[in-house]
């Protein structure tokens, strides 16, 4: 069974070189959710954030002919792989007008984590996307990845890093109330929903891409325009 372990089929020449993305899998994970772990933290009215939905938070022009779906866990080091090597890319995609992003930041590492820190990054994220915000804090929590199944960053840590992102004054208490954690809970449960079984899955106009690469996603994207 996968507890986050990611492939070690890994880059050896730098992000610029074709590499194969490991994908973070928990096989419990459709379980876990069902079973209602994360109904734990679920609040009777779910709060979505401004400047989100309850799909998750999309960046970049909503007539672009392309979407890109980017499922996330915060502490997924795949993840942090995936930003370090198409990033830039997705960016590029995206602010050119070529592709609207949305990002999902899903929550299903906390059962490795001593203090929930996936559900806490999560609705830290919210709490970016209701400032306008959220890819450069995204940005940020990659920079700062705790470790897989260590303590992650405490919440005055994740306040810091949102206002160094630019996020308003109202931020840090947004984060210490942990204000989105049911919509981080209700992104997580629709995921499963989903069938998503890993982090990250990043999918074009609803077509998986299975080794997201900067070559991968530019030729999807012009693929579907």
């Amino acid at each position: 069974m996968g507890t986050g372990r990611k492939n070690p089929l890994t880059a050896r020449q730098g992000p610029s070189q074709a590499t194969v993305i490991g994908v973070v899998v928990v096989a419990v994970f459709a379980v876990l959710v069902g079973a209602g772990v994360y109904a734990k933290t679920r609040p009777a009215d779910v709060v979505i954030p401004p400047n989100a939905s309850a799909e998750g938070v999309a960046v970049g022009s909503a007539d672009a002919e392309a979407t890109i779906d980017v499922y996330l866990d915060f502490q997924c080091p795949a993840c942090r792989q995936f930003e370090q090597l198409s990033g830039q890319t997705v960016d590029q995609l995206r602010d050119s007008g070529q592709a609207r992003v949305v990002y999902h930041p899903v929550a299903i590492l906390d059962r490795t984590s001593p203090d929930r820190y996936s559900t806490r990054a999560s609705a830290a994220s919210g709490c970016a996307a209701a400032d306008g915000m959220f890819p450069q804090f995204a940005k940020l929590l990659y920079d700062n990845q705790p470790a897989e199944g260590s303590p992650g960053l405490t919440n005055d840590r994740l306040a810091e890093l949102g206002q160094q992102a630019g996020g308003g004054p109202d931020f840090a208490s947004c984060v210490a109330d942990q204000r989105y954690a049911g919509w981080a809970g209700e992104l997580t449960s629709q995921a499963s929903k989903d069938g998503l079984s890993g982090t990250p899955t990043v999918k074009v106009n609803g077509q998986q891409i299975d080794q997201p690469t900067p070559d991968a996603l530019t030729g999807a994207v012009r693929a579907a325009g």
